[in-house]
């Protein structure tokens, strides 16, 4: 009996009709003939109220429902879930369906109203986009189901309460894998090119062609064949990559929902992907004051496991960067000649500029790529038209500050152009860097 009246509601439609009932009992005061109206209506009131009570809750009769979620949900990306229905009454009915989502979405508009027929299947579908990596924990799936005149509802809750957690974009992750190994950039007229490398790593014996490098000639193979023979070498393979993620104050900046470490550990995932899918060895480095993870780069079967596991336990840590542990770190620990891209973020020239002597330190034995953001809010404010003096001035002083985008530090031969990011993984860069003014 308890569980009858927890799950009994009552609808708009039935304060409406009792309502209705009242009035007519009021002017039956003033207009005599309308009383034994009003004793009419209310019993034909009330005696429909119990017939759609006893067919809501008559034995048999019910609405099942199940919420159908992925194991963990990508970060920063729209993640699919469903809600299946299913109606074992024998009379169409209409349902109002709340899911109950985790808190950290902070939303209220997940719920629907739908009409379903008897022994009617339904899938609903909504999107979530989670901005934090962690658990999320989700409730129960109500259902109000109402019939006939929809004056009251029966509750059934079905408790699918599931811990999800949330882990750096594996959507975008699997979009640019996609990418990189269709031929979609051939479809906008790049071609792709089978580039001949120069190094030990052999490939194969050909015939000569005119253009071959005559040392390639394989002197032996040619006595056999009686013909020219040339030894095919391809470019090496198994070059380190290492995503060094800086987790400094700087980086919990927010920017559409998501902060600069989560741009970065999403772009990090990408390429590392791929890296280890065009057979290179991929590490992971992250530090802040002091050093953090430091994954060693290699291309085993569960290196990819091993990296998505450590960027998901990631946080920012609210100190300042400190480059110098790391070019000792990277020098030190790291013996091979690797490429490093380095995510970070500078607030001024002058913080950029204090850094450079560890950058030149990781350039002369690595190929590093140093990656930080741009603020789009600034650029979009520096384009709109001023509309007061105070306005213009401020413009100007913060176009002053953001002067040094786009420098090219330089060491030698070997070149770095520092570009600003605001997502993805694309990189226009070359190697080594130097400020400019030293040269």
């Amino acid at each position: 009996m308890l569980r009858f009246f927890r799950d009994l509601y009552f609808t708009n439609h039935f304060y409406i009709g009792i309502i209705g009932v009242v009035l007519v009992f009021v002017l039956g005061g003033f207009i005599p003939f309308l009383f034994p109206i009003g004793i009419a209506v209310f019993f034909l009131f009330m005696g429909w109220l119990c017939i759609e009570v006893y067919f809501l809750f008559a034995q048999g009769g019910k609405i099942l429902g199940e919420r159908i979620s992925p194991d963990k949900l990508s970060n920063g990306d729209e993640n699919e879930l469903f809600i299946q229905l299913h109606n074992l009454y024998r009379l169409p009915a209409h349902l109002s369906i709340i899911d109950e989502i985790p808190h950290q979405f902070q939303r209220r508009d997940i719920q629907w109203e739908s009409d379903i027929a008897p022994g009617e299947e339904q899938t609903l579908l909504y999107k979530l986009r989670p901005t934090k990596r962690g658990e999320y924990d989700f409730g129960a799936v109500n259902i109000f189901c109402s019939i006939l005149l929809r004056l009251v509802q029966r509750r059934f809750r079905y408790d699918n309460g599931k811990i999800l957690p949330v882990y750096p974009s594996f959507l975008q992750m699997q979009k640019y894998e996609l990418a990189a190994f269709s031929n979609f950039l051939e479809e906008r007229g790049i071609k792709k090119q089978r580039r001949i490398g120069n190094t030990f790593e052999f490939e194969q014996i050909k015939e000569y062609v005119q253009g071959d490098d005559p040392r390639t000639i394989n002197w032996k193979a040619t006595a056999r064949r009686n013909t020219l023979m040339v030894n095919q070498y391809q470019e090496e393979k198994s070059q380190p990559v290492y995503a060094i993620i800086d987790k400094g104050r700087l980086m919990k900046m927010p920017f559409d929902g998501l902060s600069l470490l989560d741009y970065a550990i999403n772009a990090s995932l990408v390429i590392l992907n791929i890296a280890l899918k065009k057979d290179d060895k991929a590490g992971l480095i992250t530090f802040s004051n002091k050093m953090s993870t430091a994954l060693m780069a290699e291309k085993k079967s569960g290196q990819l496991f091993k990296i998505q596991e450590a960027l998901y336990n990631q946080l920012t840590r609210y100190k300042e960067t400190n480059f110098e542990l790391l070019s000792l770190f990277v020098n030190r620990r790291i013996k091979r000649r690797s490429l490093l891209l380095l995510f970070t973020n500078f607030e001024s020239l002058h913080s950029l500029e204090r850094q450079l002597p560890y950058f030149r330190s990781l350039a002369r034995r690595h190929v590093i790529v140093v990656i930080f953001f741009k603020n789009t809010a600034i650029k979009d404010l520096l384009r709109k038209d001023p509309e007061s003096i105070e306005e213009r001035n401020k413009r100007f002083t913060k176009k002053r500050s953001r002067k040094y985008r786009g420098n090219i530090y330089t060491n030698g031969s070997r070149k770095i152009l520092i570009r600003e990011r605001t997502d993805g993984p694309k990189i226009e860069s070359k190697q080594g860097l130097h400020h400019p003014h030293n040269t």
